[in-house]
């Protein structure tokens, strides 16, 4: 078996974690479902695999070039979701000052 560490790009814990895959079954579909699996997200939101310190992962023979112990890092998807994506957009178009107070005279 193969032995990676393997964590997700840009988290506040930025340890690795261990995953293993069989040599005979190393493609990159298996690559992402058991590093997915492992820690806990879904696949959908991966948006490449980065061999770390800047090669990216594409294909089925670039998974069979890997060696024990290398890192590799996924990249996640901007999830429009995001709380703080549309934050802007979710407030009330009126000015930045009271109206009716500026109106009032001493």
């Amino acid at each position: 078996e193969l032995v990676l560490k393997v964590r997700v790009q840009n988290l506040r814990d930025n340890d690795f974690i261990e995953i293993e895959l069989d040599r005979q079954e190393l493609t990159y579909q298996d690559l992402l479902r058991v590093s997915c699996c492992e820690l806990g997200i879904n696949p959908e939101q991966v948006e490449k695999i980065r061999k770390l310190p800047n090669t990216l992962v594409r294909k089925d023979k670039d998974v069979a070039r890997l060696q024990d112990f290398q890192e590799l890092e996924l990249v996640l998807t901007r999830s429009d979701s995001s709380p703080f994506r549309n934050a802007a957009a979710a407030l009330p178009e009126r000015p930045c000052y009271n109206s009716r107070a500026s109106k009032l005279t001493y």
